[in-house]
């Protein structure tokens, strides 16, 4: 299985909710939405690492922005054989609400071609989204594909909210619906009685000192926002396992975050 596949494994492990095992986390922040007040901050928060399928909602932004996508249903791309789908939630047809709740790997890099380089590089510019790297795996020249899968790209827990934060206030020079379009096709999740959370996890596998993957190691990622209608913060948190772990690092980071999520929300 190539190293992508891998990574895409865990990030279907990550897309449905369940209660499991949680990890301690290398970063945890929270903000208050409006303000940027920071509510919670713990860990290693400016440290960058692969945003994996959490890239998924910068993804939905540029599919919203550019066109390509049109709302949470739509278009529906037609599963093909020639798509590597090994789950059997990615061997149908797919609209972007799906996308974002089974992680189909073969959406976002269908969605990356139909946008092209140009366009998909330029937002990140734009947004001084992390690194900004879309170079994709040495030698291999798929970074339309393939950056954000433990490869070039990268980006920190602080660099996470930073963007989610722009995005929620219209602060990144898009049209006025992509943030309402971006948030109908999110994931939702409990946390607390009256606040609704929208959410992305995403896992993969860190690298060693000299950029090579080490499949015993694993990290997770669980990024979003959470809104009472009166109040709105955003979050993120990042787990690195130093060993091999059971369960997948998305869900755990998922889990931890929604047990600890309300004890730093605000009250009215």
């Amino acid at each position: 299985m190539s190293k992508w596949m891998m990574a895409a494994a865990l990030s279907v492990a990550s897309a449905a909710w369940a209660p499991g095992a949680v990890a301690a986390p290398t970063c945890s922040v929270v903000i208050d939405t409006a303000s940027g007040q920071v509510l919670h901050r713990s860990g290693e928060c400016d440290t960058r690492e692969s945003p994996a399928s959490s890239f998924k909602v910068p993804l939905a932004v540029m599919g919203f922005a550019s066109g390509v996508l049109q709302d949470a249903h739509a278009p529906v791309w037609k599963y093909k054989p020639e798509y590597e789908a090994w789950m059997a939630a990615w061997k149908q047809d797919i609209d972007p609400t799906a996308w974002l709740r089974d992680s189909v790997v073969w959406y976002s890099q269908e969605l990356t071609q139909k946008m092209g380089m140009a366009a998909f590089k330029g937002y990140l510019d734009a947004w001084s989204y992390g690194n900004r790297d879309v170079t994709g795996d040495p030698g291999k020249n798929n970074g339309l594909t393939h950056a954000w899968l433990s490869s070039s790209l990268a980006i920190s827990p602080d660099e996470q909210v930073a963007f989610l934060r722009r995005l929620q206030q219209q602060q990144l020079g898009l049209p006025p619906d992509v943030m309402a379009k971006t948030q109908s096709a999110m994931p939702t999740f409990p946390v607390k009685p009256g606040w609704t959370l929208y959410g992305k996890t995403g896992s993969g596998f860190q690298k060693d000192a000299k950029g090579a993957i080490e499949r015993a190691r694993q990290f997770g990622w669980f990024v979003g926002w959470a809104t009472n209608g009166k109040r709105t913060v955003t979050f993120a948190r990042l787990v690195r396992d130093d060993s091999k772990t059971e369960g997948y690092g998305g869900p755990r980071a998922r889990d931890g975050m929604l047990k600890d999520l309300p004890a730093w929300l605000p009250g009215d």
